[in-house]
């Protein structure tokens, strides 16, 4: 369903006389051919909850249309502050007005001689895209290992929940100190530090694996794509929270638990 709705947007991106896509941070880009962007294609982006066209509309369109309709329209991320307009592709909007606005993009970046270019006349994707079909948070499987992490971080002293690239992370103060992150490559991970001396022996175990970018200071990653053991996550939780955490809270863990 999601390839349906990207089919179609490209359908209709390219449809416009000289256009061409580019890719750009993994997102689709439709630009005048050697020329300037007029529409972005960003699903999900950073988890902020939408699929949607970024559309680099004239000035004052993007004010009139997010206060007017703020079910459909936005202030994209980046780009909002230059004008351009977040057009949300999982709101039932009609697929004439998308066409008609991506038109409007089209035509403030385009040579002149092309500025009556009509929208063109591009099928609407067949099924609608929500969120469920390209956020794996909202999976069945996705919901249980939030709720799961939620739990393995639960009671511990001045501990918070956050999103970090548009993924969950746990806070201890300032400082994250477990994290829960999916990929459609790879599928659902919860990640600890445990140290550089300890990754080795751990990643014996198939289930653990080092992680990228933050692998090499010492974190390890749990595939809990499929199952997963509250007890093991609460027990890696821990351990992690107590690296970072400061000495007033770790005296505070202490406090709870009490005498041994």
């Amino acid at each position: 369903m999601a390839n349906a709705l990207e089919q179609a947007v490209r359908a209709l991106c390219l449809a416009f006389p000289h256009s061409e896509m580019v890719i750009s941070h993994g997102a689709p880009n439709f630009r005048v051919r050697g020329g300037r962007i007029f529409a972005t294609y960003a699903v999900n982006h950073h988890g902020d909850g939408r699929i949607a066209l970024w559309l680099n509309v004239p000035a004052g369109v993007q004010e009139s249309y997010v206060r007017a309709e703020p079910e459909h329209f936005f202030v994209p991320a980046y780009v909002g502050p230059s004008g351009w307009l977040g057009v949300r592709l999982d709101r039932k909007l009609p697929w004439r007005r998308i066409a008609e606005l991506v038109r409007l993009a089209f035509v403030r970046v385009a040579p002149g001689a092309l500025a009556n270019t009509p929208a063109p006349k591009v099928p609407a994707p067949r099924v609608r895209v929500t969120l469920a079909d390209v956020d794996p948070k909202q999976t069945a499987r996705g919901r249980k290992v939030l709720a799961a992490m939620r739990r393995a971080c639960a009671g511990l002293p001045g501990v918070t929940e956050a999103t970090q690239f548009g993924q969950p992370v746990w806070r201890a103060g300032k400082k994250v100190f477990a994290q829960a992150y999916c990929y459609a490559e790879e599928g659902w991970r919860a990640a600890f530090w445990v140290g550089i001396g300890r990754q080795g022996l751990m990643t014996a175990d198939e289930r653990f694996s080092i992680p990228a970018y933050m692998g090499h200071l010492g974190w390890i990653a749990l595939d809990v794509s499929r199952r997963h053991d509250a007890r093991e996550l609460r027990s890696l939780a821990v351990e992690s929270y107590r690296h970072f955490a400061l000495k007033r809270m770790l005296a505070q863990l202490a406090s709870d638990a009490g005498p041994d």
